[in-house]
């Protein structure tokens, strides 16, 4: 057993450069004298003064590296429908960011500095010391380089919930009765008079995340299948890591399960409450942080699986709403411009740093000009006392844009739960939701920005409150007035179609729920789902279009075709056709071809419980209607090197059998993990290395890569590290990889990072076999001690392999078998790893790891 680790004296330090993978969203540059400049005046003025004052004492700090050379988004803006618009406007913003950045990331390269890529801003985040800041601030191709920031979720006012009715799971389960909030913008005369309540529309929020099987949230979230089973890929998006590794959507803060319910709950919560919603996860919870803030913003153009891997921008949601901000240095005026040239509108919070009286205390993102910025008012018509003012102190532009409730606002809350709390944030999703009701019942205004916010605009009721400046019918305190989304939606042009239909069993005539219908023309798709009765409705833009009609059990229906008029009504009914059943069952391997036992399989598409392989690695779904499913299987602990599999299997006539090798796994760099031959290589030259909490540099004999960067030494340390960055690691508390923040483990190898120690019986030595092309360089601790008094040793070794790249971990003894250690590699940012183990008993007399290096 691992003893408990005794606290120790010394803390832990990591020296050298500590890259954190943060996003972009930092300060305004301080404006260039005028006449033409010296050389050194221009370099400075390229660097944020927050900048210049951290790294002038010698410290590292985290700053974001600006190229001149920014994407033209002319074209995606010309395009004709949301989805030409967005996918027009990934290909040019990453088209100018693989094009502008390879000089830069050659020369960061060279000098072995870890960075991360952005394209949706086309900038590079890195971690450096003032040289390295006035370096780069000297390139030509660098327009400025800003000190990372972090912001906050609009802070949440205390709220007087005797005034707004309580709601219980029970009451709201029954209570269709609209939220003040919903009722004040006249969101429920849109649903009684256009029969709108957002159906064919999708919204999305960068916030705290959300509880997406909430009652009143569940039924629309795009992930939801219909049939009791959620893909979580494209639909959910958590850069911030809080949720775990597996994709699945969380809230740990409560604010994003708010927002989203504000903007599409049921029961009266929600202002379009048919409209489907999906989410990024940009705070980590009451803060969000540059990194998170960013990979978010680029996910909502162009959304991916889990990992961050395989961009669809095809499947962008129409609206986005941000409930954050703080400050007034921002220039995610970048992102906002990106979503606006895809077709995605955006609303922001003005921010609660208001007292009713004082200008100008809005704050960015939301007081920007490119931004749609919300202001909040209460059911007595009063602007709340907290509600941010404008003119903006960024770019003295009038704010807010508009006004819309946000005191004693209900809502949903994690737990399945409802809370009533008051904020700018809460207005700002109101705003969301509107916009989801004006493009439902105007189709087509989807994508078209200025022409929204116009008829936002032209629809608010004004008040005249001009202490901060501007007009009645424009004013720093409310902006154009208090949101009116009914008579925004009067002024909009109806020329849509609207598509009615019931779905139903063909053999017995009985409605049919959860049927997803999808309607498709010219490269626009727009999807609802039936209700309990079957029933359906969907209004779409003149032209011909293709349906089809699909849920679990039923064979697929569709109607082709289908040509509509402007403001026609027509009814599409489908009877669909029940399939039969049949046994799917198989044996799951793992990377070596042995049974897995524990491992998790899952049938995506089907109502069906995930189930379980045996002993034998078996596993067996009894009835599984006929039809194609995405098949999953997820190794248990200790996962090793067993990846997940994901494929299909397609049911036919008779049972199915289906059986699965799981693939090696692999790291977001395409570095891969695969068990090896054990070849012991002794060590022969000694490494003056001893003690406890001690490094030395060691000379590489040929050049070593991890994640694409060379090196040409090392630092080795008592810990059962190799570290590529730092000279000093002195860290004997392991963790999990991958890990980032100032503490972050980055540019490692970890062959058994333990609280180690070596006394008069232990030694690193290092040795290089074979020629020059095919040389083997191994780094050998033996009989190294554990520092908290575990009896036994430990002997291991990595092995650097110069023909091919990889390292291979070998295990000649180790006592406790790796119950207290880390067992991977990791990045240059401490963002990507591919971890073998992490305090797990894995480790057996004679283990040979190989971690093959992949393309990036």
């Amino acid at each position: 057993m691992h003893l408990p680790r005794p606290p120790r004296r010394r803390s832990a330090v990591w020296t050298a450069a500590a890259f954190t993978a943060t996003a972009l969203v930092s300060g305004v540059m301080p404006a260039v004298a005028a006449g033409t400049p010296s050389t050194a005046t221009t370099t400075t003025a390229k660097i944020d003064s927050s900048l210049r004052s951290a790294v002038a004492e010698g410290g590292d700090a985290t700053f974001f590296v600006v190229l001149k050379d920014q994407a033209d988004l002319s074209d995606a803006k010309k395009q004709k429908t949301h989805t030409a618009k967005a996918k027009a406007a990934f290909k040019e913003l990453r088209a100018k960011a693989a094009d502008t950045q390879t000089p830069l990331k050659s020369f960061l390269d060279k000098k072995k500095v870890g960075h991360k890529d952005y394209w949706i801003a086309n900038a590079i985040q890195v971690t450096g010391d003032e040289k390295l800041v006035n370096e780069l601030a000297a390139r030509p191709d660098v327009a400025k380089i800003v000190k990372e920031q972090h912001y906050k979720l609009d802070d949440i006012e205390t709220a007087d919930s005797s005034v707004t009715k309580s709601r219980t799971d029970s009451s709201a389960a029954g209570d269709d009765s609209p939220e003040w909030g919903v009722a004040d913008i006249n969101a429920d005369d849109v649903w009684n008079q256009y029969d709108d309540r957002g159906e064919g529309i999708v919204v999305a929020s960068v916030d705290s995340g959300v509880q997406y099987d909430h009652p009143d949230l569940v039924a629309n979230y795009r992930g939801n299948n219909g049939d009791g089973t959620f893909t979580h890929d494209y639909n959910f998006y958590d850069p911030t890591g809080e949720c775990g590794t597996s994709g699945t959507p969380c809230d740990n803060n409560g604010h994003g399960t708010h927002t989203m319910g504000t903007m599409v709950a049921k029961h009266g919560i929600g202002v379009a409450p048919n409209a489907k919603w999906i989410a990024a996860k940009g705070c980590e919870s009451s803060s969000c942080s540059d990194e998170s803030l960013l990979a978010a913003g680029q996910w909502i153009l162009a959304p991916t699986d889990h990992n961050g891997q395989n961009p669809r921008p095809d499947l962008a949601p129409n609206i986005v709403n941000n409930s954050w901000g703080g400050g007034d240095t921002t220039f995610y005026q970048d992102i906002v411009e990106a979503w606006n040239a895809a077709g995605i509108f955006e609303a922001f919070a003005a921010g609660n740093d208001g007292d009713g009286k004082t200008c100008s205390t809005a704050h960015a993102p939301g007081s920007q000009a490119t931004s749609y910025g919300v202001g909040a008012y209460g059911s007595t018509g009063a602007i709340a006392s907290f509600s941010g003012f404008g003119p903006s102190l960024v770019d003295g532009s009038a704010k807010p844009n508009i006004s819309a409730p946000g005191v004693n606002i209900p809502s949903t809350w994690p737990g399945s739960s409802y809370n009533t709390i008051s904020g700018t944030s809460m207005a700002t999703p109101h705003v969301a939701g509107a916009v989801a009701l004006l493009w439902s019942a105007a189709p087509s205004l989807i994508g078209k920005i200025d022409e929204t916010r116009a008829l936002l605009n032209e629809g608010a009721r004004d008040v005249d409150d001009t202490h901060c400046g501007g007009t009645a019918g424009m004013n720093n305190v409310w902006g154009e007035g208090k949101l009116d989304i009914l008579a925004s939606v009067d002024r909009a042009p109806h020329t849509a179609a609207t598509v009615t239909g019931k779905v139903t069993d063909k053999a017995t005539g009985a409605a049919l729920p959860n049927i997803t219908v999808k309607a498709t023309s010219a490269g626009t798709t727009r999807t609802v789902t039936t209700g309990t009765d079957g029933a359906y409705r969907l209004p779409l833009p003149a032209g011909t279009y293709s349906f089809t009609f699909g849920g679990y059990g039923y064979a697929n229906g569709s109607a082709t075709g289908v040509t509509l008029t402007d403001s026609q009504a027509f009814t599409q009914d489908i009877a669909l056709t029940a399939v039969p059943s049949h046994k799917v069952s198989g044996t799951v391997l793992d990377v070596t071809g042995k049974a897995l036992p524990g491992a998790k399989v899952e049938l995506t598409g089907a109502p069906l419980d995930a189930v379980t392989t045996d002993a034998k690695g078996q596993y067996s779904f009894a009835k599984v209607s006929e039809g194609s499913y995405s098949l999953s299987v997820k190794p248990a602990a200790p996962i090793l090197c067993n990846g997940v599999y994901n494929g299909t299997a397609t049911v036919g006539s008779a049972d199915l059998a289906k059986n699965v090798q799981v693939p090696n796994r692999t790291d977001n760099s395409a570095n891969s993990c695969a068990p090896a031959a054990y070849a012991w290589i002794a060590g022969s030259k000694k490494v003056a290395l001893s003690g406890d909490e001690d490094a030395a540099k060691v000379t590489l004999p040929f050049p070593v890569k991890l994640y694409g960067v060379s090196y040409s030494s090392a630092s080795v340390t008592t810990d059962g590290l190799v570290n590529f960055l730092s000279s000093r690691v002195g860290d004997y508390s392991n963790t999990a990889l991958p890990t980032t923040g100032a503490n972050g483990v980055k540019g490692i190898v970890a062959p058994l990072w333990d609280d180690l120690t070596l006394d008069g019986k232990s030694s690193v030595q290092t040795a290089t076999t074979g020629t020059t092309g095919s040389r083997k360089f191994a780094i050998v601790w033996n009989n190294a001690a554990y520092a908290n008094g575990t009896s036994g040793r430990a002997t291991f070794e990595a092995v650097f392999d110069e023909a091919s790249g990889a390292v291979t971990l070998q295990y000649k003894s180790v006592a406790d078998k790796g119950a207290g250690a880390t067992v991977g590699i990791a990045n240059q940012n401490g963002t990507d790893a591919l971890q073998y183990a992490y305090n797990q008993s894995v480790l057996t007399d004679g283990t040979a790891i190989r971690f093959a290096q992949g393309a990036k």
